[in-house]
C-alpha cells in the first residue's frame, strides 16, 4: 500500500472534527512525504488545515455548518503531539471556582510544552509554556485548582480561597491538591497550612 493511501485510511478511521498532527502517521513513510500527502488532501478538501501541523477532518452538521473541534480539544492534542501537559488558564480556572466572573475573550492554556498559537477561524486557541511545577496536577480538578491558586497569586490566596475550593472539589481531588505541596511556592504552602489548621480546630 502507497503512503498516501495509508494515510488516507488511518484519516477515514479518525472521527470526523477530531484533529490530529502529522504524528498520527508515525511509520507510515517520510516526514516529507507525510507532508506532501497532506497538502494535497487540504487541497482536496478531504480534511481541512488548522494551523500549523494541525488538521481535522471536516464535519458538517445537517444544516450545512461546519463545526470546529473545541479548544481544548485542539491543546490536547497539539500538547500530546509534543508528549507534553496541558491545563486551563489560571483565568478561566479562578472563574470555574467562582473566584472570578471574567470570561477570557480567547481561550489560553498552559503547557509544559513550547508556546503555540492555533487560529481557527476568528478564534485563536493559545497554548503558553509554563513551569512543569505549575502542571503536576494537569488534567484532573485539583490541576484547575492549582491553576487557580497560581493565577490568584499571594496577595489573594488566603486559608478562605482554600476553604472555597473544598468545597467545590471532591474530597480526593482536594487531598491531591494538598499533597502537592512540593510543587507550590513557600506562600501557597503556608495559606494551606493555615487552612488545615484552622479546619482541624473546627473539626
Amino acid at each position: 500500500m502507497s503512503t498516501s493511501q495509508a494515510i488516507r485510511e488511518r484519516i477515514a478511521a479518525q472521527p470526523a472534527g477530531e484533529p490530529f498532527t502529522p504524528a498520527l502517521f508515525a511509520g507510515l513513510g517520510s516526514r516529507a512525504s507525510i507532508d506532501q500527502t497532506l497538502m494535497r488532501l487540504t487541497k482536496e478538501g478531504f480534511i481541512e488545515r488548522l494551523g500549523r501541523g494541525l488538521y481535522t477532518v471536516p464535519k458538517t452538521s445537517r444544516f450545512g455548518l461546519k463545526s470546529m473541534p473545541s479548544p481544548e480539544t485542539v491543546a490536547q492534542t497539539v500538547a500530546a503531539a509534543e508528549g507534553a501537559s496541558i491545563e486551563v488558564h489560571g483565568a478561566e480556572a479562578a472563574r470555574r471556582f467562582g473566584f472570578s466572573t471574567q470570561v477570557p475573550a480567547q481561550p489560553v492554556f498552559y503547557t509544559t510544552g513550547s508556546s503555540h498559537t492555533v487560529r481557527m477561524g476568528k478564534l485563536q486557541v493559545r497554548l503558553q509554556h509554563v513551569a512543569a511545577r505549575k502542571l503536576v496536577l494537569a488534567g484532573r480538578p485539583a490541576g484547575q485548582a492549582l491553576s487557580a491558586l497560581w493565577y490568584l497569586g499571594r496577595r489573594q490566596v488566603t486559608p478562605a480561597t482554600f476553604e472555597r475550593i473544598a468545597a467545590k472539589l471532591p474530597q480526593v481531588e482536594f487531598e491531591a491538591l494538598c499533597s502537592a505541596k512540593a510543587a507550590m511556592p513557600a506562600w501557597m504552602v503556608e495559606a494551606l497550612r493555615r487552612y488545615e489548621e484552622g479546619a482541624l480546630a473546627h473539626g
